[in-house]
């Protein structure tokens, strides 16, 4: 019979990753603080939690003192609101949030987790990979391991998605964007019946790139073709890429990161393209934020990275599952699976 996670067995065997996760709390805080950023605090039950396309989220609700309803959701991320906070003219901030994805539920996924989100005006992505490298750096030992990887923090690596590809999968990427069928044949894979050029995509990421990711090194996946940036500048060098990154450390994908897109025209059309492939796989709805559209107008520019906190504290720690590094692990629980 599986203990409940309170019993003290149960705790008592997650308790010394418990206490390292509180300890790189305490060192995040100290690390932006003292780098000038204001920690802040956003709303977790919204209008409009997000615009991602494959996100499942949790629907909520608000009575008015009227009696009125209100549908809400719980957010699965507080990049809106601190953006918005950001056209205000706060300053560089930080936040821990507790955030909620639906249908989620693996040794490194968690239904409702902690992410920790920065954004920094003024910064460009090439700053924002150098502040990650020293945030990991003060918080985390010179070397990690989790899952049976070890990884040293000396040295990071940075390579774009078209360079992974061409060296892992073989293919000139950008050639073929939106181009199922011409990816496919340049992979030599078979097209699978209904499979976009994005399912594609990520087919290959997953089976053939990522597999070499943050093993010896963390490494920067850098400049993401455009329709895969949704919130996130072109290059003004390359159209046909964007301005953001992921971070991998011990094979684990950390954190998600843009240059941010300030043209609200713009992030209005991805938007309303987001929402049509959304809807077409089914996902949920809910009204466009045209409150975030509205402040995008006046936000400096500046660059943002969602990093999730709990498979930073697995780093920490040395654990293998998320479930050892969360307090009560809830929703994680297997039953839940």
């Amino acid at each position: 019979m599986t203990l409940p996670p309170w019993h003290p067995e149960n705790l008592a065997a997650r308790l010394p990753h418990l206490r390292r996760r509180a300890l790189l709390g305490a060192a995040t805080r100290s690390f932006f603080t003292a780098r000038g950023y204001s920690e802040v605090e956003t709303p977790y039950a919204v209008m409009a939690p997000g615009e991602e396309v494959h996100l499942r989220t949790f629907a909520t609700g608000f009575r008015t003192v009227r009696g009125q309803d209100v549908p809400l959701r719980l957010h699965t991320s507080p990049e809106f609101a601190m953006k918005k906070l950001l056209a205000g003219g706060v300053g560089p901030i930080f936040q821990l949030a507790r955030v909620w994805r639906n249908e989620e539920g693996s040794a490194t996924h968690a239904p409702e987790f902690t992410m920790l989100e920065w954004y920094r005006p003024g910064a460009s992505l090439a700053d924002l990979m150098d502040e990650t490298e020293a945030y990991l750096r003060a918080v985390l030992p010179p070397e990690v391991g989790c899952r049976g990887i070890v990884t040293k923090l000396d040295r990071f690596d940075r390579i774009t998605v078209a360079q992974a590809f061409a060296q892992w999968v073989g293919v000139d990427l950008l050639a073929s964007v939106e181009d199922a069928a011409r990816l496919a044949a340049d992979a030599n894979v078979r097209l699978r019946d209904g499979e976009t050029w994005e399912d594609l995509f990520f087919r290959l990421l997953l089976e053939r790139v990522e597999p070499r990711l943050g093993r010896e090194r963390p490494t920067f996946l850098t400049h993401w073709p455009t329709p895969q940036a949704a919130l996130a500048r072109r290059d003004p060098a390359d159209a046909r890429v964007a301005l953001r990154f992921e971070i991998y450390v011990c094979g684990l994908e950390l954190a998600n990161a843009f240059e941010e897109l300030t043209d609200a025209a713009e992030q209005r059309a991805r938007f309303v393209a987001d929402r049509a492939r959304r809807h077409a796989y089914g996902g949920d709805d809910w009204p466009l934020d045209e409150d975030f559209l509205a402040a995008l107008n006046v936000m400096p520019s500046c660059a943002g990275i969602a990093l999730g906190f709990d498979r930073l504290a697995m780093l920490a720690a040395g654990a293998d599952s998320i479930e050892q590094v969360l307090w009560l692990p809830g929703m994680a629980d297997p039953i839940y699976r």
